[in-house]
């Protein structure tokens, strides 16, 4: 096991080693993604070559996860200066509001952090004729827990500590608990202000999936996309829960790593391993690839390990999917949704995501997902 994990570790690393050389900005908000910009872009320009748009045209619309959305913006600058007859519209509502959208047909393909529910899978043949909804995974990376707590540069923390501040069991930074994981911390007398999502979030349910499997006694909860512990506050989408913790001392959230910028600090996370793990790109791949493909057919879903034993493996990490008809996508979208995809899922479009704030995905993994894309009808 110990060394499939490092093949698979060094697999994705290659696919980062690529990424060095990329140039990338992406915009932190949760506005609606698209256009035909960016054409004039010569860092843009030179990621177009291999772009392939056949028959590509109109408009593809598209909405989901939040947390994919940097990564969506890079995507579709340099797909649509490549491809000037296609405007590729996202709408970064959440996943829950992405697949229930997909799922009565307004849109071509979804996005979203969990695998689609059987019941999901059972819905989408009445919109994909002769098919069905198949998860392809695009978009991995840390959910970092981003907080603001004066003159605290560096704080550890542990999944049964997370878990009691997010179900306000612990409600002020210099709390005993947090104290003895932090001894070299000088905690303040401030009352902590915990920040969840207020829609249906792919996030929210790795999060508490983690919380779940990693401390189980302390979250009595079930994981799922909406919020169920008690108190704390919330707001709307993982640009919103960020924006938040900027601003508010004592504050405290969960979100994908690239909307930790600006100066957001983030936790590092006790695990078995014998040093607590940072949220970087290099961390989350090393637990992504040890994840294990248990959709079956062509849907690809995976099973994540949120317990990792690995020194460096980040155990909070997510996958966000591209949902998509496996048969039965509509005729008019199907050739600007497969180019896209194929972009998307390209050694190129990889290759931006570490720059952008994730984590590629595992090179055995981005193979069935390009196979299972050219198979799309």
């Amino acid at each position: 096991m110990k060394l499939q994990r490092k093949n698979r570790r060094a697999l994705a690393l290659g696919a980062l080693a690529v990424s060095g050389a990329l140039a990338l900005t992406a915009c932190g908000s949760d506005d609606t993604s698209g256009g035909n910009g960016g054409s004039g872009d010569s860092s843009a320009s030179a990621q177009t070559g291999n772009i392939q748009c056949d028959d590509a045209k109109g408009q593809l619309q598209a909405s989901g996860s939040s947390a994919q959305k940097n990564a969506i913006d890079a995507w579709v600058k340099n797909y649509t200066a490549a491809c000037k007859d296609v405007q590729v519209n996202y709408r970064p509502d959440g996943s829950g509001a992405g697949i229930t959208a997909f799922l009565q047909g307004q849109t071509a393909f979804a996005g979203s952090d969990s695998a689609l529910k059987p019941e999901e899978i059972e819905d989408s043949k009445k919109i994909c004729t002769d098919g069905q909804a198949i998860d392809l995974p695009m978009v991995g990376g840390p959910i970092a827990i981003g907080y603001n707590v004066p003159g605290v540069d560096e704080l550890v923390l542990d999944a049964a500590t997370i878990s009691a501040i997010f179900d306000s069991k612990i409600d002020n930074w210099n709390d005993e608990k947090i104290a003895k994981l932090n001894p070299d911390a000088k905690l303040p007398d401030l009352k902590i202000q915990a920040f969840h999502r207020s829609d249906e979030s792919g996030t929210t349910d790795n999060f508490t999936k983690y919380l779940k499997a990693a401390a189980p006694k302390a979250w009595p909860y079930e994981p799922g996309k909406s919020w169920e512990a008690k108190g704390g506050q919330s707001a709307q989408g993982s640009s919103g829960v960020a924006q938040q913790v900027k601003q508010v001392e004592g504050a405290i959230s969960y979100f994908e790593l690239s909307y930790a910028k600006e100066g957001i600090k983030t936790v590092d996370v006790k695990t078995e391993a014998a040093e607590p793990v940072k949220a970087t790109i290099e961390n989350a791949t090393a637990a992504i690839g040890a994840a294990k493909v248990v959709g079956t057919g062509k849907d690809l879903a995976l099973e994540l390990d949120y317990t990792p034993e690995a020194e460096g493996a980040y155990p909070l990490v997510l996958v966000t999917y591209e949902i998509a008809c496996d048969k039965g996508n509509k005729a008019d979208t199907l050739p600007a949704t497969k180019s896209f995809l194929n972009y998307m899922a390209s050694e190129d479009g990889q290759a931006l995501l570490a720059d952008a704030g994730y984590a590629p995905m595992p090179e055995e993994i981005i193979t069935k997902v390009r196979d299972t894309i050219s198979s799309l009808s």
